[in-house]
């Protein structure tokens, strides 16, 4: 693999070469044993992304064309180029483009592929029911499940765990 740092597109020649009414990713960061996803969106003129929430990933977006709007806990904001909006985990939004449409690049944690895994056979006496809540092992600051039965501060982000 090549862990060299490279040029990967220019986005400008990317939106220079699209259709006016090209929707969808126009790009999207594929290199081998990377950790992020990226991708360059557009919206033609008027396109919307309906409400939907993202329980697992934080999201980032930077606008790079056009203009729109992102509507997040019943607030609605304005977006225009070089606007940089975080898209915190669980938020509710929904995505507007703006009269010339909108174009931004979006960038998050690499979401693991998807597995499908056999059945497994269930213990000899196992009488079903449901496993301990482990709520209490979750980090508030990054949602890491802590491997300690009794963490006080997360080993991947050092948020103190409450009431420890």
């Amino acid at each position: 693999m090549n862990f060299e740092p490279r040029v990967l597109a220019v986005l400008d020649d990317l939106l220079t070469a699209a259709a006016h009414d090209d929707r969808g990713a126009l790009w999207q960061l594929a290199e081998q044993g990377r950790e992020l996803d990226a991708n360059l969106v557009r919206l033609p003129p008027g396109a919307e992304v309906g409400e939907h929430q993202e329980d697992v990933l934080d999201v980032l977006l930077v606008v790079v064309a056009g203009s729109g709007r992102v509507v997040a806990g019943g607030d609605a904001l304005n977006l225009t180029p070089t606007s940089v909006v975080w898209l915190p985990r669980t938020s509710r939004r929904a995505l507007a483009a703006g009269p010339d449409g909108l174009a931004c690049l979006t960038v998050h944690r690499r979401r693991p592929g998807l597995t499908i895994k056999p059945p497994v056979a269930p213990p000899a006496g196992y009488e079903g029911g449901e496993a301990p809540c482990m709520l209490d092992l979750v980090c508030p600051g990054c949602g890491r499940l802590s491997q300690d039965p009794e963490p006080v501060f997360c080993s991947r982000c050092g948020e103190r765990f409450a009431g420890r």
